[in-house]
C-alpha cells in the first residue's frame, strides 16, 4: 500500500475512533451540562416557561428567550458575562437562569453581579428609578447549596431591624439539585439529571432532548458543539500548562515573566493569553 494510502487510512480510523467519542459524550450528557442545555433553551418559550412555573409557583408568561447571551460591561476593563438563560416576561420582568454544577459557579457573589448587570440595563437616560422591573437570578445548582434539604432557596433583601421586606423587586433564587421530592420541583430536577428523554417526566423537556440527541439535524448540532468544546478545552490546557512552565522557570530561576516568555520561546498571542489568565487568578 502506498504511503499516502496508509495515511488516509489512518486518519479516516482516528476520525471514526473521534466520532465513536463525540457520540459516547453526547449520549452521557444531561441539562446540567452546558452544550445541551444551551441548545435546549434557546429560543424555546415552551421549555423554559415551563421551568419558570416550577420554581416561581406562578403562571409566568415568557416572551422572549436567549441562550448563551452575553452582556457587555459598560466599564472599560470592566467584567462582562454570559447569560446561560435570559428569559423576559410579559410584564417586563427579567430573567436570568444559571445552570450549574461546581460551586465556583454557583457563588452567591456571583448571582449578585448578575443581578447587577441585568438591572443596570433595563432603564434608559432619564427614566424614573421606580420604573425598574422585577429581575431574577436563578441558579439551578446540581448540589444542595445550602444543605438545609429544602427544594428552593429564596433570598430577597429584608430589612434587618423590622423583618420585613424590602421589596426592591430583585429576586436571587437556588434550586436544590439534590432534591428527590415527588412534587414537581422533584420531577424537574430528575429531568435535569437524566440521560434518555423518554425517561423524563416533562414533555417540553423531553421533546427537545430528544430533537438533540436522537434526530439527525439535532445531533449534529450538537455533535459541533461538543467538538467546539473540545477545541476550546484542548487550547485551555495549553494555556494552562504554559502558563505552569512559566511560573516554575519564574520561581526556579528568579527571571521575570518577560524574560520567561523569551527563554520559553513563547508567542506573542500566548503571552496575551498567559498575562489575562495570570490576572484573573489575581481577581478572584
Amino acid at each position: 500500500m502506498e504511503k499516502n494510502a496508509i495515511l488516509e487510512t489512518d486518519k479516516n480510523a482516528n476520525r471514526q475512533q473521534y466520532d465513536v467519542r463525540v457520540n459516547r459524550i453526547i449520549d452521557d450528557l444531561t441539562l446540567f451540562d452546558d452544550d445541551l442545555m444551551s441548545l435546549v433553551f434557546d429560543k424555546n418559550i415552551l421549555a423554559t416557561q415551563l421551568v419558570l412555573r416550577i420554581i416561581l409557583k406562578r403562571n409566568i408568561r415568557v416572551i422572549s428567550v436567549e441562550g448563551q447571551e452575553e452582556l457587555k460591561n459598560p466599564l472599560v476593563g470592566g467584567r462582562d458575562i454570559t447569560l446561560d438563560i435570559h428569559a423576559i416576561d410579559t410584564n417586563g420582568e427579567e430573567i436570568d437562569i444559571e445552570v450549574q454544577s461546581g460551586s465556583e459557579g454557583a457563588h452567591v457573589k456571583r448571582a449578585r453581579f448578575h443581578s447587577a448587570m441585568i438591572d443596570s440595563r433595563m432603564l434608559r437616560e432619564r427614566d424614573n428609578f421606580k420604573n425598574l422591573k422585577d429581575s431574577y437570578v436563578i441558579f439551578i445548582y446540581k448540589h444542595d447549596k445550602f444543605r438545609k434539604g429544602y427544594p428552593v432557596y429564596r433570598a430577597d433583601r429584608t430589612v434587618i431591624e423590622t423583618g420585613e421586606s424590602f421589596n426592591d423587586g430583585s429576586h436571587i433564587i437556588y434550586v436544590n439539585g439534590n432534591y428527590q421530592g415527588s412534587d414537581d420541583i422533584g420531577h424537574l430536577i430528575r429531568d435535569f439529571h437524566t440521560k434518555s428523554p423518554e425517561d423524563m417526566y416533562f414533555k417540553e423537556l423531553a421533546d427537545s432532548v430528544h430533537h438533540f440527541k436522537e434526530t439527525e439535524k439535532g445531533r449534529d448540532s450538537m455533535s459541533e458543539a461538543v467538538r467546539k468544546f473540545a477545541e476550546e478545552y484542548a487550547e485551555q490546557y495549553r494555556i494552562d500548562a504554559l502558563a505552569q512552565s512559566v511560573k516554575m522557570l519564574m520561581q526556579n530561576t528568579s527571571v521575570t515573566m518577560d524574560q520567561a516568555f523569551s527563554n520559553l520561546g513563547i508567542s506573542d498571542s500566548d503571552q496575551i493569553l498567559i498575562k489575562n489568565q495570570v490576572q484573573e487568578n489575581a481577581n478572584k
